[in-house]
């Protein structure tokens, strides 16, 4: 194996051992404190690797120049938390006379919940999930109340009012947070289809606050969602949803009857395949301990030989940082890999080939218009 590519292995899999193994961590070396904290930084990981080694008790007995990088990521995190938990107040302030159910999602929802993978987890913006039917009159209160929508084209909005599985982000103009409606966890054109009113059965309430979050079963399906039927070329798959999944397992898997119950709940939902795959590389790459039966039973929504081994040798690839100096093209292929996979899933071949041919003739277009000093880049989120 090329160096380039053994340095990039080697990034990906220093990382997972912090993840696996936080006790450890007293017992490195500086030159592999200085990779690991490049490669957690871009994973979003760093403020987590924080809380690992604060229950740990070890923050004192590693490097001092990396606690000092750990305790800087706890503090933005800290804050952004803070930051968003007050955007929730003041979304529930301008909904406050509307009969509307509300249900946190994502970041938003572990903290609001006070689970444990909210410590040290960096949440960018305000994810809720709202009826369908009451769409129109959330987004219009919110527009009264000081939020605004994005400048999108018209197939933009469009796309996300038709064929998305939520309305264009929404952002307050004093505070700049963002907030996304949802009304249902996938695109209305992708090939599964969850029914968003089984969700909403099944939410729980937060102390204190009108606000529910989704019952624990489906917090765990609706990240897998999130991590197998997104992608980035880029990133690629985000190793931080993944770290979410192995979270929530591990802390709901202590409630009485929540394993018996993980498998039917997917198969309800028309999500077996993701929970397949969650359940897999959660144990695979996070030793994360999965109850025997419960795999077996998963193992159902397997897909055929053929694709568990090629999604064996892509997701893990697709997931992990590469070495932040080096370049790696089989990372770079397994990303792009993913990235089509998530798009053949969103949307019917006939569809999407419109979709990917628009979106190609506007990248087209703006490549070849000149390009004034004041000109500034609108492309599209989707």
């Amino acid at each position: 194996m090329p160096d380039r590519l053994r340095q990039s292995c080697q990034a990906g899999r220093l990382l997972l051992a912090a993840l696996r193994c936080p006790a450890d961590l007293p017992q490195w070396d500086l030159k592999e404190w200085d990779l690991l904290l490049r490669v957690a930084r871009r994973t979003r990981l760093l403020a987590r690797l924080e809380a690992d080694l604060a229950r740990h008790q070890s923050l004192d007995c590693i490097p001092e120049r990396a606690a000092h990088h750990l305790c800087a990521a706890r503090n933005v995190v800290s804050h952004r938390q803070t930051r968003l938990k007050w955007e929730v107040d003041r979304i529930l302030w301008a909904l406050q006379d509307l009969d509307v159910q509300i249900v946190a999602l994502k970041g938003v929802a572990y903290m609001l919940a006070g689970l444990p993978t909210a410590c040290g987890r960096f949440a960018v913006d305000v994810d809720l999930l709202v009826p369908q039917e009451q769409i129109p009159s959330v987004e219009q209160r919110l527009l009264e109340r000081g939020w605004m929508r994005e400048q999108l084209d018209p197939y933009d909005d469009q796309y996300y009012r038709e064929w998305m599985h939520e309305i264009p982000a929404l952002r307050h103009r004093e505070r700049e947070t963002e907030v996304d409606i949802h009304h249902r966890i996938l695109p209305r054109t992708s090939r599964l289809q969850p029914d968003p009113a089984l969700l909403f059965q099944q939410t729980r309430a937060v102390p204190g606050s009108p606000i529910r979050v989704l019952g624990p079963q489906d917090m765990i399906l609706h990240a897998l969602v999130h991590l197998f039927h997104e992608g980035d070329p880029k990133e690629g798959l985000r190793l931080r949803d993944l770290v979410d999944v192995a979270d929530l397992l591990r802390h709901f898997g202590q409630e009485p009857g929540f394993w018996e119950a993980l498998v039917p709940r997917a198969e309800q939902l028309q999500l077996g395949r993701p929970l397949y795959y969650g359940l897999v590389f959660s144990r695979q790459l996070l030793g994360t301990e999965i109850p025997d039966t419960v795999a077996q039973r998963a193992q159902s929504a397997a897909p055929s030989w053929l694709v568990q081994r090629a999604m064996g040798w892509i997701v893990p690839r697709a997931i992990l940082p590469t070495h932040p100096d080096q370049s790696d093209p089989i990372a770079a292929l397994a990303r792009w890999a993913m990235y089509l996979r998530a798009h053949w899933l969103r949307m019917p071949p006939g569809l999407l080939f419109q979709h990917l041919a628009r979106k190609t003739w506007r990248r087209v277009q703006t490549t070849l218009q000149p390009q004034g000093l004041g000109s500034t880049d609108k492309s599209s989120r989707s």
